[in-house]
Parts: C-alpha cells; structure tokens; sequence
C-alpha cells in the first residue's frame, strides 16, 4: 500500500512542478508578445519619418534641377 500511494504523491508533485513552469512561460510569452507589439510601433513610426524625409530630400532635389 505504501508504494501506491507514494507514486500517486510523486506525479502530483510532478503535475505541480509542470503547472509552475507553465505558468512561468505563460508569464514570459505574454512580456514577449508586448515587446514586440511595441517594436513594432517604434519600427512604423520609423518608417513613416524615413518617408516624409525622402518625400522632401526629393522636392529638395526637384528644385535643385
């Protein structure tokens, strides 16, 4: 009877470990997800400035000719 309930006492203990480490990469991808949601605010906004600045690098380079 001993054995049986020690098996039983370990996989729980191995289920709890397997819930803590879910939880924990639960928590990380969650951070991941608003690290990239945030680059890729800074990345369109970027991208927007490099367009403006080529649009007048090339009325510059219009009215230069």
């Amino acid at each position: 009877m001993l054995w049986p309930m020690t098996a039983i006492a370990l996989g729980f203990a191995g289920l709890a470990v397997l819930a803590c480490f879910a939880v924990r990469v639960f928590v990380e991808v969650r951070r991941l997800g608003a690290q990239v949601a945030e680059t890729s605010t800074k990345i369109t906004a970027a991208s927007n400035d490099l367009e403006r600045a080529a649009e007048n690098m090339a009325r510059t380079g219009r009215d230069v000719l």
